[in-house]
């Protein structure tokens, strides 16, 4: 991992902290906040480079979502905020709000909530990630959003002491590393910017696990299952005439008909062929 670190950062990568996390070889290592453009760039680069620093000493850097069954899975997650040109200051801050949030917050994030259904086909592509996408496995399940709650999909994570302003944003968890960064990020802005222009609200947080509530509340509270395969995802993204319109026609066509192609590749196949071709032989 010190490797992994030093070659990030003689490549202008800025990894701020390290730990092994929850499941068997499992590593977390978040890297420093860029404009959408550059993070995007830098998600491929981290990504290679683990992979290929972890070929030099004779091992696999998986990134499959869930590379063992009934372990935690790999996520990567977004956190995100909107800055104003005009006087640089985050757009999502608030601090006259009980959360520290601008109203702007809170369409983006009743935007993001309103198309995630259609936007996991970007930020969860592959039929693997659906494994990951369960409830009570931290990766969130339904579209519920919550402070610091580690199980809705949108968590307002927790601001610095005396650095309110800068630190205000949000992190959407049903995103993993097998995705493209490029179209995973470019649909969660259009999703976001969606909502801010059409004013969306996303309710009251949720404070709980949402499977832990009943069917009756959550239809109350508006909180929907995810797709649970990709075939689903990729149905309501054709659906989405937002997230097709941010695609364009032609991309939008095309990233749908090689997904399907990967959905009935995977069909017939059993879960050791699944994640087999997450551990990448070169």
């Amino acid at each position: 991992m010190m490797e992994i670190i030093d070659a990030l950062q003689a490549q202008g990568v800025e990894p701020e902290q390290y730990y092994v996390e929850a499941g068997p070889g499992q590593q977390e290592l978040p890297v420093r906040y860029a404009e959408a453009m550059r993070a995007a760039d830098t998600h491929v680069t981290v990504r290679e480079t683990a992979r290929g620093v972890a070929l030099e000493h004779g091992l696999y850097a998986s990134f499959a979502p869930k590379p063992f069954l009934e372990e935690v899975g790999n996520g990567s997650h977004v956190h995100a905020s909107l800055w104003r040109t005009a006087d640089g200051r985050n757009h999502f801050h608030d601090a006259r709000d009980r959360y520290g949030l601008s109203e702007a917050a809170y369409g983006f994030i009743g935007g993001v909530l309103a198309h995630l259904p259609a936007l996991v086909a970007l930020t969860a592509p592959t039929v693997n990630s659906y494994r990951r996408l369960q409830p009570r496995f931290w990766a969130s399940a339904y579209t519920a959003w919550g402070v610091d709650n580690r199980e809705a999909a949108v968590r307002v994570a927790s601001k610095r002491r005396g650095l309110e302003m800068e630190s205000s944003n949000i992190e959407l968890r049903p995103c993993d590393p097998t995705n493209n960064p490029y179209l995973a990020l470019g649909g969660l802005l259009a999703a976001g910017l969606d909502g801010i222009a059409r004013k969306l609200d996303p309710g009251e947080p949720v404070a709980v696990d949402p499977d832990t509530l009943s069917e009756a509340e959550r239809a109350r509270r508006g909180i929907r299952r995810l797709p649970t395969t990709l075939g689903a995802a990729l149905d309501a993204l054709e659906r989405d005439e937002v997230l097709c319109d941010a695609l364009g026609e032609m991309l939008a066509r095309e990233y749908v008909l090689v997904k399907r192609s990967e959905v009935r590749a995977f069909a017939d196949k059993d879960v050791a062929y699944e994640l087999a071709q997450h551990f990448f032989k070169y």
